[in-house]
């Protein structure tokens, strides 16, 4: 029996570390998981440890080497966002992966804002709220005022997908999914580095746009194989849909965070969406995707714990609750969709007294009606009017059957779908360099969808 040829694609999360070996028809043969222990970073506080990742990969292709039943074509790498590594003209990391949740100081906030017109014309002018380092462009130019010796030692400053596509290549690359996502780099309406960075001298620091689709050939390994470039995971999940329909469409990814992602709204970010955690990404073709943010999914599992512990059940009772319209009905009559507050106020729930409701039941679909009164407002800002007919739902939430009924009738001019694939990040990642590695034609069925109507008798 000859060997499978596959693809190995690094998913990159900021807890879990993913390795999935794909075959030709797009199905996972082969994976694994790791967590690492966090280290600290030249000021205490908790960050990535690089060199553990470093050699979980590494470790990883060896072992995949070693498999007689598997070929090795590709490599591809997805991570998570914000974070930067910085190497010297010897390729050697010379700093910390800093982490994208420590504070900004705000003398260097204050400097920077009033150097450059104020947040909220750089927030309209690069497509990004103001979120302190979540703006990875921002980490550099505190790295320049805080720390001139290590800026002034650094010839590269990769996004952590091109740092691990640049361990196996030793080709420094700079991949626009990363550089076009919250960063605070991009001017969306020029199309390149906005002015400050050059002002700054921080493009000096940036390797060489690559497009997305790159492969290169691998320097380091046992064996020869294609590398991409590496893709931000937010972009790399929207490419399965971006393949699968031509029709223009919405996607929900939820999980902690619940993302609409409107790939067909070019439409330039105003200050009422940027107030509203809207951003713009860049997928992996080029072109700006509108997105706007809830933190939905932390706020259910907190909730839903304050739940079980008032009626006194385990949370996984939850799973097994089924949608039901007369409880909908009872607990509708003060919901008001048109009226409420957007997306960035604070969720209803939060200030409801569980006493009020008879059962647990009856208690989760009341949380289940406020989070998608609110998830309604996040989506509608990226939907912006637009004549948009499809609304896809992935991650946790497309496995809920009350968010699911809810929500179409949240929508009712819209066909509301629950998605589902096998590790969307990671299978966007694969297909993005699909011609370079695959000789097999797309399948068409990637996304399989399960339809959720809204009857009229029914609304909310």
């Amino acid at each position: 029996m000859s060997a499978i040829p596959v693809i190995a694609i690094f998913d990159v999360g900021k807890t879990n570390k993913k390795l999935f070996l794909f075959d030709e028809h797009y199905h996972i043969v082969y994976e694994k998981s790791a967590r690492f222990v966090e280290i600290v970073d030249d000021e205490g506080y908790p960050c990535e440890n690089i060199d553990s990742l470093t050699r979980f990969v590494f470790d990883s292709l060896i072992e995949v080497n070693k498999m007689n039943e598997f070929t090795l074509v590709a490599v591809n790498f997805s991570t998570y966002g914000a974070s930067l590594v910085h190497i010297d003209e010897n390729g050697k990391v010379i700093a910390p992966l800093y982490n994208y949740l420590q504070k900004y100081p705000e003398s260097i906030k204050n400097q920077f804002y009033e150097a450059y017109g104020g947040e909220e014309k750089m927030a309209k002018e690069t497509s990004s709220p103001v979120l302190g380092n979540l703006n990875s462009g921002m980490q550099l130019y505190q790295i320049k005022y805080r720390k001139p010796y290590l800026f002034n030692k650094i010839k590269y400053s990769l996004h952590l997908p091109q740092y691990l596509s640049y361990l196996l290549t030793k080709q420094p690359v700079t991949d626009i999914t990363s550089i076009g996502c919250h960063t605070g780099l991009w001017d969306f309406e020029r199309n390149d580095y906005h002015e400050w960075v050059y002002r700054e001298h921080i493009f000096e620091k940036f390797a060489p746009l690559t497009p997305s689709d790159t492969v290169l050939q691998n320097a380091e390994g046992p064996s020869s194989f294609l590398v991409g470039t590496g893709l931000h995971d937010s972009s790399a999940a929207l490419i399965p849909y971006l393949v699968n329909f031509t029709e223009p469409f919405v996607l929900i990814s939820t999980g902690t965070w619940c993302i609409s992602l409107n790939p067909f709204n070019n439409t330039p970010l105003t200050a009422i969406e940027l107030k509203n955690d809207c951003l713009c990404y860049i997928q992996y073709k080029g072109a700006p995707v509108k997105a706007s943010r809830l933190f939905a999914g932390n706020e259910h599992e907190f909730q839903m714990k304050r739940i079980a512990t008032h009626f006194n059940v385990d949370t996984f009772i939850f799973e097994d609750i089924a949608y039901d319209a007369d409880i909908i009905k009872r607990l509708k009559s003060d919901i008001d969709i048109q009226s409420q507050p957007v997306s960035g106020q604070q969720p209803r729930f939060t200030g409801r007294d569980l006493f009020t409701f008879m059962n647990y039941t009856e208690a989760y679909h009341q949380l289940m009606l406020d989070i998608v009164e609110q998830q309604h407002h996040s989506t509608a800002l990226v939907l912006n009017g637009l004549k948009i007919r499809k609304l896809f739902v992935d991650g946790g939430f497309s496995k809920n059957p009350i968010f699911m009924n809810l929500l179409a009738k949240a929508f009712p001019d819209m066909e509301v779908f629950a998605a589902s694939m096998a590790q969307a990040t990671a299978l966007g990642t694969a297909i993005a360099i699909h011609d370079s590695w695959n000789k097999k034609l797309l399948p068409a069925d990637i996304v399989k969808l399960k339809y959720y109507s809204a009857p009229h008798s029914i609304p909310l």
